[in-house]
């Protein structure tokens, strides 16, 4: 018999500090996390003024020498977030063979990029004729899910997720899955990334959808995203093992809904990802009433905005004006891969502080972004179901319906 899925522990890095409620009371507070952008090549300027980094962290705090050979930033992200959602979730998995029946599921768009681009620098300017032995282990996407399980020895399925800035959530879809199903009764999971290699931000740059000044999604002024940095990462459980061990429970992931548009690589359908809301509300078997929240995927792209509002009234009808529709990308930046996670913060956290994180920045409406985007300063509401929404280029939709725990 299918189980439900509860979310009993989460931990978080991002441009607004370590730990979830940095990042929560950021969002909440509208307290930007999006600073100048400094060339992580001294020898070439970008063009890219803006991101939202994780500024200050140093591995040295949180590792030892040893492990940091063998760990890209991406993966010290992701290890950080675990640490604090297992702490959280206040889990022992050596106990009854709890390992043996624990998943990881994390969620990457571009794996480890900062140490592929550190090794393009050594062989070609500086023509080198070996790259560092660690490299691949260092830049393969599946390195955050290994070194997840092996801190925790956690021996049931890991694996990772890649599918632009969908992975998160389709990372999480993936894990809970298994507990409903009985693959696991536990799984860590979640997203992260570390994007700003100099070629990667050339790469940004060229695409010519990043911003000048800061990200305003569903604003008449947005000028595209801020690229953002971090991670994202929450202990699933089943419910009956939860309630077995006496876990506080902060939230059911009661469903999820994903798609394809399978029409463009690069822009978005509002048919797609309308298609995906409906599965996700569909498998949590929850009425369009009983939505309150969405955290939106609110890239601040002219094209993404327009489009995610329309595929809202596609779905909801009339009620879609009785929805709270907030992007937080606003304050911690479009994490690509780690950018549902860190979304999912907002979603518990609208839920169980009863608080709508609002859309930061915001000047003036865009007559085709028409819902309620809870400008600049944070809502009291009482939230029993939010939606979060993830949207990727390939045209790759994943949404989690997430609910109140009763």
């Amino acid at each position: 018999m299918p189980q439900r899925v509860v979310i009993t522990g989460m931990g978080a890095i991002s441009a607004l500090g370590t730990g979830a409620d940095a990042l929560w009371s950021g969002m909440v507070g509208a307290r930007s996390g999006i600073a100048p952008l400094v060339s992580p090549d001294p020898l070439f300027e970008v063009r890219m003024k803006v991101c939202a980094a994780v500024s200050g962290f140093d591995p040295a705090q949180y590792f030892e020498p040893a492990r940091l050979v063998v760990m890209d930033r991406i993966a010290q992200f992701a290890l950080v977030a675990a640490r604090e959602a297992v702490a959280q979730a206040d889990i022992d998995f050596s106990a009854d063979g709890r390992g043996a029946r624990t998943a990881v599921v994390v969620g990457t768009g571009v794996g480890g990029e900062t140490s592929r681009d550190e090794q393009s620098r050594r062989i070609y300017r500086e023509a080198s004729e070996r790259a560092h032995p660690m490299t691949i282990v260092r830049a393969m996407a599946n390195a955050p899910a290994s070194h997840v399980s092996m801190e925790f020895r956690l021996t049931g399925p890991t694996f990772a997720v890649a599918s632009a800035c969908a992975s998160s959530n389709h990372a999480l879809a993936q894990a809970a899955l298994m507990v409903r199903h009985g693959l696991a009764d536990v799984a860590v999971a979640g997203g992260t990334e570390a994007c700003f290699s100099f070629g990667g931000i050339r790469a940004w740059e060229a695409m010519r959808v990043v911003a000048d000044d800061t990200c305003r999604p569903f604003c008449a002024q947005r000028r595209g995203l801020v690229l953002g940095e971090g991670a994202g990462m929450f202990v699933l459980e089943s419910l009956e093992h939860a309630q077995r061990r006496g876990a506080t429970v902060l939230a059911e992931l009661a469903g999820f809904g994903m798609t394809a548009d399978a029409t463009d690589i690069v822009a978005p359908s509002a048919d797609g990802a309308a298609n995906a809301m409906r599965l996700a509300l569909a498998d949590a078997g929850l009425e369009l009433a009983s939505v309150g929240y969405i955290n939106a995927h609110g890239t601040g792209t002219t094209a993404n905005d327009p489009t995610e509002t329309r595929a809202i009234r596609q779905v909801f009808g009339s009620h879609a004006d009785r929805l709270a529709v907030t992007s937080t990308k606003a304050v911690h930046g479009h994490a690509l891969g780690a950018a549902g996670a860190l979304e999912l913060v907002a979603a518990i956290g609208a839920i169980r502080e009863g608080i709508i994180p609002p859309t930061a920045n915001f000047l003036d409406p865009d007559p085709a972004c028409d819902l309620d985007y809870v400008p600049n300063v944070a809502r009291p509401m009482q939230v029993d179901v939010a939606l979060s929404n993830s949207f990727a280029f390939g045209g790759l939709n994943a949404v989690l319906v997430v609910r109140r725990f009763a």
